[in-house]
């Protein structure tokens, strides 16, 4: 796999375990050779990950839109930085980009960019699997969110199934090293 979607925060929320945890994912794919695909910001988790990356060597594709530039939170320090009209173009830019998808800890951004993925993924519309980092048990309730979506008709159990959530990035690279995409929805 040469790289990875990331999806954070542009906080870094309330505790240092999220900026730390975000830090160690970007040094660990860089260490891995994998290359970083992300918003291309400089603040909060989002610059964590991609100040980590660069430190130790890695690629880091940053996708922002012109309105984010203009107010100065853009890192200018990537590999390459894609400046796109607007949030749709960068979500499928960084889709074009990317073999693979995390979710760190953020807001109703990240939440919105991962599942449009998961969503992209059950329609077929790619084979690229998604994954929640899992730091301090933050995704566990929405974990339980999706399992009553599954246990209530509303989600195949073939499409939970297409998640990891786990606290180890070595775990999630290995799932995604082994993903095979199950059926799409309403196939043929």
């Amino acid at each position: 796999m040469s790289s990875i979607g990331i999806f954070c925060g542009s906080a870094n929320g309330n505790d240092p375990v999220y900026r730390k945890a975000a830090s160690q994912v970007g040094q660990r794919l860089a260490e891995k050779g994998v290359g970083i695909v992300y918003g291309g910001g400089k603040v909060g988790l989002m610059g964590a990950v991609a100040d980590a990356a660069l430190q130790h060597g890695g690629s880091v594709i940053g996708v922002i839109p012109q309105s984010l530039v203009a107010r100065e939170i853009a890192h200018t320090g990537l590999t390459h930085l894609h400046v796109v009209a607007n949030m749709h173009e960068r979500k499928m830019k960084m889709a074009e980009r990317a073999e693979a998808f995390i979710a760190l800890p953020g807001g109703a951004g990240t939440l919105e960019e991962i599942f449009e993925q998961w969503t992209w993924a059950q329609l077929g519309l790619h084979t690229k699997p998604c994954a929640f980092f899992d730091v301090n048990g933050f995704y566990r309730p929405l974990q339980d969110m999706i399992r009553q979506m599954v246990s209530n008709g509303f989600l195949k159990k073939s499409y939970e199934d297409m998640l990891l959530f786990s606290a180890n990035i070595s775990e999630i690279t290995e799932y995604f090293a082994n993903y095979h995409a199950p059926d799409v929805k309403w196939s043929r």
